[in-house]
């Protein structure tokens, strides 16, 4: 499995810096993604949905540590790559966050 196409939309908050989608495969997309500046660095947050206790659960997620290493490299590169092209943040509510 590959990653084969990264999208990263950048946003202006104090720690979510991005939303990203990923296409694996050219045929399978997971969207909303999060690059997050966590109090070690950045690092890429799976998708994950508010239970009724308030706690989240990811809703898609590498199974192996290997897996989540090359994909958070994948994106955080691109992420940097973005950062380099200059694009402007929007807001959350406008990246649809």
């Amino acid at each position: 499995m590959e990653i084969t196409e990264v999208r990263v939309f950048p946003v202006s908050e104090e720690r979510l810096k991005a939303y990203v989608t990923i296409t694996l495969d050219n045929c399978f997309v997971v969207r909303d993604l999060k690059v997050i500046n966590g109090n070690t660095g950045l690092f890429v947050a799976m998708p994950a949905k508010r239970r009724k206790d308030g706690t989240f659960k990811d809703i898609a997620h590498p199974l192996n540590s290997d897996t989540r290493d090359k994909m958070e490299k994948i994106i955080l590169a691109e992420y940097d790559k973005e950062l380099s092209r200059g694009t402007v943040a929007v807001s959350a509510a406008v990246a649809g966050g």
